[in-house]
């Protein structure tokens, strides 16, 4: 068998969409996970809408996803003299023929066609003239269609979805203006760059008949098609801005681990059994075509943040620390690398489970990022009681001379707790409106083994001096 080869062919006129960035996944899944290549080509033949900062927006999405490509990319834009050469050699084949019908004839055409019932597809009274009768004046290159039989698609996840032919056009291949259209580009440039597998949105499922109108014409084999179903927000109309982000570039801004976002699109649309957490080794072994639905699937928000919650928590400390590094780059966080490195690594391990983004890790961190004085909020100062400041007053002396380990530090607490009488939940409230000004936060042994015995002492100290004992 041949190598497998795929691509992703965005667009560079916008920010770059979720379903951009789940289609691009399924071709690098299914790519990789068969030792084939993953290409990439800008389809920047629409010159006015195309911008250079689209097409950084394309590069820094699959970056951030982690989806590499082989090669350099391709841009489409830049192979219009390979796209004309197409079409002219199946010009000269007869196998597309010179049509100098007017916009005004076309339009009259099909207004007569609509008055009288019959269909408005054009059908250029030049397709079969001579070239000796043809005209000094501008023409269009068109592809000369089948005009009976079927056109059948062979889908591998829409199934075989059968087209007449006399539903398709004779379509234009090079404008008057010498230019190609999309889909003799699209078309020309799949067959140079060796693509075997066409894996796309079902929005380009009609696109697919016309186009192997040029793969037969040429005498090309057809790739293997997918026709994706699109990607619908809950309330099962068309993902948009209405429904929140649409944007890869959002969703990295809102401190979405690229880990999860990879696991949460490759299920959006595609299964595996039960599997709802794994890993993109296992996501490469097992995506195939098969797996994908034929409805559309739906953008459930909670599921994206259930999911990259797992897959924070299950990050080893070291990559994850990287991963928050490059997020404060792009975001606002007021966290230096410094900072990163010296106070938020080593409380990771206590601070990672149960975010479900990055954001939610550095409010669960608050308690080693912040700095003395120790700013409490009224629910914190309230559980700082008389009867509290005289426990940090026994507590205090005894941690001042203590092994800094949870044992020593768990037993010094008890032998406290129990010479004042009570339980460990009297001094636990307190000691987290010591350490952090905060009423939830991480277990306060955990607090105190990330904080040191100076820091930890210093902010028992200050609670205190400010309760004047």
């Amino acid at each position: 068998m041949s190598e497998i080869v795929t691509r992703i062919a965005p667009s560079p006129t916008g920010y770059m969409h979720i379903g951009t960035a789940r289609t691009a996944l399924f071709n690098w899944l299914y790519a990789r996970g068969r030792g084939g290549k993953f290409l990439l080509r800008i389809e920047d033949t629409d010159k006015a809408r195309s911008t250079p900062e689209a097409t950084e927006a394309i590069f820094k999405g699959m970056q951030w996803l982690g989806l590499d490509f082989d090669g350099d990319p391709v841009h489409q834009g830049q192979r219009a003299q390979r796209h004309a050469e197409v079409a002219h050699e199946l010009l000269h084949a007869g196998k597309a023929y010179k049509c100098f019908a007017t916009q005004e004839e076309i339009a009259a055409f099909r207004e007569t066609a609509r008055n009288e019932g019959h269909s408005t597809l054009f059908q250029s009274p030049w397709r079969d003239v001579d070239e000796k009768d043809h005209p000094d004046a501008p023409f269009v290159i068109r592809i000369k269609s089948p005009q009976s039989g079927e056109t059948v698609i062979n889908d591998q996840v829409q199934g075989n979805v059968t087209i007449r032919n006399d539903q398709l056009d004779d379509m234009i291949l090079l404008r008057s203006d010498g230019t190609p259209v999309y889909m003799l580009a699209v078309v020309v440039d799949d067959f140079d760059m060796g693509i075997t597998h066409v894996i796309r949105g079902d929005d380009h499922l009609n696109n697919a008949a016309r186009q192997m109108l040029i793969y037969n014409a040429m005498n090309w084999p057809l790739p293997v098609y997918a026709h994706v179903p699109l990607i619908f927000g809950e309330d099962g109309k068309k993902l948009s801005k209405r429904h929140g982000a649409t944007g890869v570039e959002d969703y990295q801004k809102m401190g979405y681990p690229a880990s999860g976002m990879r696991n949460y699109l490759a299920r959006l649309g595609w299964s595996h059994g039960d599997a709802e957490f794994f890993t993109d080794k296992d996501a490469q072994n097992w995506f195939d075509l098969g797996g994908i639905g034929k409805s559309p699937a739906r953008f459930d928000f909670k599921k994206l943040q259930n999911l990259c919650g797992q897959h924070i928590a299950s990050t080893e400390d070291a990559a994850l620390l990287q991963d928050i590094i490059e997020f404060c780059e792009i975001s606002e966080m007021p966290f230096s690398k410094e900072d990163l490195e010296t106070k938020l690594a080593p409380a990771l391990y206590c601070v990672k489970d149960r975010a479900k983004t990055y954001p939610e890790l550095f409010d669960k961190a608050h308690f080693c990022l912040t700095s003395r004085p120790i700013s409490a909020d009224e629910k914190a100062i309230k559980s700082l009681t008389p009867d509290a400041i005289l426990m940090f007053k026994s507590l205090t002396p005894q941690l001042q001379n203590a092994n800094w380990s949870r044992e020593t530090l768990e037993l010094i607490c008890t032998k406290v707790t129990d010479a004042f009488g009570t339980n460990f939940g009297k001094l636990a409230g307190p000691l987290r409106a010591a350490l952090a000004g905060r009423t939830v936060t991480p277990s306060v042994f955990d607090m105190m083994l990330v904080l040191g015995k100076e820091e930890t002492v210093a902010r028992l100290m200050d609670a205190q001096q400010r309760a004047g004992a």
